[in-house]
């Protein structure tokens, strides 16, 4: 998922803007785009051209065809939104912005291409860098990221605070989890989340179901939006938010229909685009993921790490890995058994890219356990969903798993 509320560090706040992955090299004008003016018209021909260049995407493109200027040896093979899920792991670890590297993001006069603005081009010279650390001191494992040295500052700090050195100990957690000895198997622990959600033999019943509620922007920006979850066994799903009383914003999307996997954002960077690459295995697990009977075939391999605490409460953690370096780690409450927090990473050149998710009071719906709270969070915003309504087995429009 890409942005479309409000900020994590620095980045401009606007409702439901769907502002673009903030990048640190030459992401791109789209066509005409480049040149834009504030007339309706301009407008109209800049959302013709995005619309046009997202196509494209979808005919096996790579980021250096896709988008104009990207020259950078690790990120130009990418898939186009791989490369945008890479901007937004940069500019979270320097704490940048799209307007830090590329002149008037954020306004209507903005430009992709150029390289006037010197960051960009220190951007690309630091990604090379990192390529080659990790190609020469560990055999291409990418043991170092932005992030390692950067911490969400541009420039990193070479001393250590001793306010920190004596405070709390320093509590990130590295994204592979390493197998704790004393823990109970996984198999354990996600067989104690099926029976918990209602016993394999209800949720193999359920072959569909519509979520509706709204959605609350972060910190309360963005105003309240319509929110539906549509869901199909095995694998389609579709995630819709409307805005009723503000029909200009448009409506926002994320759906799987099984094969393929879209996004649409009125006011984010493309507009709407296909997913490819990473992003569209993300897509599908999440599709897999609706139906809490699945857990156990969403990866060949699982392993379960230290406990930990979440919100003041002992979790199990377990970790699934697939054969394309995606990781799913899965947060179970001890006592409940119930899932708290899903984090997903896919990899990219400049570190892993992660999506969260949380869920959060959980009501019986015809014997079956759903979340009535979501909260979504990935590198370039957040919010959440507060659920009114589930009605389960119901006939799905096709159209809700389909291109937006």
């Amino acid at each position: 998922m890409n942005s479309y509320f409000g900020p994590v560090k620095k980045r401009p706040v606007t409702a439901l803007a769907g502002v673009p992955f903030a990048c640190l090299i030459a992401i791109v004008s789209v066509g005409s785009v480049a040149a834009q003016s504030q007339t309706a018209q301009s407008q109209t021909q800049s959302a013709a051209a995005a619309q046009a260049k997202a196509a494209a995407a979808s005919k096996g493109q790579t980021a250096g065809e896709f988008f104009k200027n990207v020259t950078t040896s690790t990120l130009k093979g990418l898939t186009p939104s791989d490369f945008l899920g890479a901007m937004g792991v940069m500019t979270a670890a320097v704490g940048y912005d799209c307007s830090n590297c590329h002149p008037g993001a954020g306004t209507d006069n903005f430009d992709w291409v150029s390289d006037k603005i010197p960051q960009k081009k220190t951007a690309r010279r630091m990604i090379e860098m990192v390529a080659l650390i990790n190609r020469q001191n560990f055999g291409g494992a990418q043991m170092v990221t932005c992030w390692t040295c950067h911490h969400g500052l541009d420039l990193p700090t070479t001393s250590i605070a001793l306010d920190k050195l004596y405070g709390e100990p320093n509590d990130e957690k590295r994204d592979v989890v390493v197998a704790a000895e004393g823990e109970p198997p996984a198999t354990q622990i996600l067989d104690q989340y099926i029976q918990a959600m209602g016993g394999a033999q209800k949720l193999a019943a359920v072959k569909s179901f519509i979520a509706t509620g709204h959605s609350e922007g972060y910190s309360g920006l963005g105003g309240n939006g319509a929110f539906q979850i549509f869901a199909q066994a095995p694998d389609r799903r579709g995630m819709w938010i409307t805005f009723p009383d503000h029909p200009d914003r448009g409506t926002s999307a994320w759906t799987y229909d099984g094969k393929s996997g879209w996004i649409s954002q009125p006011r984010g960077f493309l507009g709407e685009y296909e997913l490819n690459g990473n992003d569209l295995a993300g897509a599908k697990l999440d599709s897999v993921l609706a139906f809490p009977g699945q857990i156990k075939t969403a990866f060949p391999t699982w392993r379960v790490g230290p406990e930990d605490v979440l919100n003041g409460r002992d979790v199990y953690v377990v970790q699934g890995s697939g054969t394309s370096g995606m990781l799913g780690t899965f947060y179970f409450d001890k006592q409940t058994h119930l899932l708290t927090r899903y984090v997903r990473r896919t990899p990219s050149p400049v570190g892993r890219i992660t999506i969260q998710q949380d869920f959060d009071d959980y009501r019986d719906v015809n014997g079956i356990k759903f979340p009535f709270k979501y909260s979504f969070l990935w590198l370039d915003g957040r919010f959440t969903a507060i659920i009114s309504d589930v009605k389960v087995n119901v006939p799905v429009d096709a159209a809700k798993f389909a291109k937006p």
